[in-house]
């Protein structure tokens, strides 16, 4: 089966709805949804957004082929043959506007928009939702991690423990986007061009007739790439002295012992240990690497303690985000095409925060000239234009009494045009690149918002306009069903 070939990963009730559409002629009727999450992970203050990528490539291969049409063909809803012949006929044509990966977003703002058939934008929701909600959940702890690691070369570990093959490496890709240096998953390294980095495990150094053979044995290998794993025994009393041993040879040879590696223990002692025998043995420019199920808070708490640990490789609670495994974003219609006017749209709930935003809207970042910083992130409706604006005002839109007035800005709008007629608009930018744009961002939000611990919360205002028109919309519906 090929694994790339992706038409079906979809709920079942996306190819009911596409049928119900067909069989009653709505099929052809274009629609604008919008996908948004409702709620920071990590108890966090943002998110990095990530995911766009595998959901151009889903959407380039859109096609129902044969044995598609046989499955279906199987259901029990026993759908019309022609609408098996239509499906036939399928690609996806329609327009996705979405934010640049490795943004740093907000709850409730729309990250992707799609405009299209009904036919077309229906079927895609499960996909986007499932590549949009676990690469942006990988590469926000991605950043969190980064936050406190400060210099510290980080290393992408989990592939063992990721769910799955494509988890482990999408989850690669997300987490370089969110700061990361290099992984050990060599299919990622190949196939996005991450730098990959790798050691030997315990059971190298168990084979061996003593540790100091494997480590021997393992430099002899080679040589130019030397990180020994010291704690398979005692790692003060064997592990790193044997390594300085091997060290010490390798200086002979003119080569360099790259580093050593601690995987168990007292990771702060043993570090802060390790580097004062180190460095009396004359081999200063070895680093030490630490691994054991570590994220943003062991190694904020190991650095707190004087841990002297060089690169950090990160794995089971970073692949799978541990501490908060899902993201709850959402994919809702917020507008339809009623002849030439878009007509706003939306959901009422008994619970307020599903209470949907109608209209298509763009997503603006609000720049303070003086400060570069961002004051507010604003919705407002692609109708809408900032242009001549010189006073803009910024208000709660729950509590609508906070507000301010903002002067001498900068509108900076988040979407672009990325899919559009059948194929992407641009080619994929390098992850370098997209690493890159990611850390420049982090430079226009005061520290209050992007602190792991208690951040304060970051304003995402709606224009007047699409205030208004969501109040309009409440009492209107709310009249109408009583």
């Amino acid at each position: 089966m090929d694994q790339n070939h992706l038409t079906l990963h979809t709920d079942k009730y996306q190819i009911n709805m596409m049928y119900a559409h067909w069989k009653n002629g709505n099929h052809h009727k274009i629609r604008a949804f919008e996908a948004y999450y409702r709620k920071n992970p990590f108890q966090g203050g943002y998110a990095v957004f990530a995911g766009l990528e595998r959901i151009l490539q889903y959407l380039e291969g859109l096609r129902f082929d044969e044995s598609d049409i046989a499955y279906l063909r199987e259901q029990e809803e026993q759908y019309d043959e022609e609408f098996l012949q239509e499906l036939r006929q399928f690609s996806f044509t329609g327009e996705v506007y979405s934010v640049k990966e490795g943004t740093i977003v907000f709850p409730n703002e729309p990250l992707i928009r799609v405009e299209g058939r009904l036919f077309e934008i229906q079927l895609v929701e499960t996909a986007i939702l499932n590549f949009m909600n676990y690469q942006t959940l990988i590469a926000t702890k991605a950043a969190r991690i980064k936050q406190v690691a400060n210099d510290g070369i980080l290393l992408e570990f989990g592939t063992r423990r990721a769910q799955e093959a494509s988890a482990a490496l999408w989850g690669a890709r997300a987490a370089v986007i969110g700061g990361f240096d290099a992984t050990s998953n060599l299919l990622a390294g190949k196939r996005f061009g991450i730098p990959t980095k790798g050691t030997h495990a315990h059971a190298f150094v168990q084979d061996a007739r003593t540790e100091l053979a494997a480590f021997e044995a393992y430099a002899n290998a080679l040589p130019d790439h030397v990180t020994l794993l010291v704690d398979t025994y005692d790692t003060l009393k064997s592990g790193v002295p044997n390594a300085i041993k091997v060290g010490h040879k390798l200086k002979e040879q003119g080569k360099t012992l790259r580093g050593i590696r601690l995987d168990s223990g007292d990771l702060a002692y043993l570090s802060r240990e390790a580097r004062r025998m180190l460095d009396e043995a004359g081999l200063p420019e070895v680093k030490i690497v630490a691994s054991n199920d570590l994220d943003e808070y062991t190694i904020q708490s190991l650095l707190s303690q004087g841990a002297r640990i060089d690169t950090w490789g990160v794995g089971t609670k970073l692949i799978t985000a541990q501490d908060s495994p899902s993201l709850g974003g959402v994919y809702k219609l917020v507008a339809k095409l009623e002849g030439n006017e878009w007509v706003p749209t939306i959901k009422i709930s008994g619970n307020p925060e599903k209470v949907t935003t109608p209209g298509r809207k763009q997503l603006m970042r609000i720049i303070n000239r003086h400060s570069g910083r961002a004051e507010a992130d604003y919705l407002m409706d692609v109708e809408e234009s900032l242009e001549g604006v010189e006073k803009l005002k910024l208000f709660d839109p729950i509590h609508t009494y906070l507000h301010k007035f903002v002067t001498d800005f900068d509108a900076v709008p988040l979407h672009e045009l990325v899919f559009s007629k059948g194929e992407r608009t641009t080619a994929a930018p390098a992850l370098d690149e997209l690493r890159a744009y990611h850390a420049e961002q982090k430079g226009l939000f005061w520290n209050e918002y992007m602190r792991n611990l208690n951040p304060e919360r970051y304003p995402v205002d709606l224009s007047q306009q699409v205030w208004d028109t969501k109040m309009k919309l409440i009492a209107e519906h709310t009249k109408k069903e009583g």
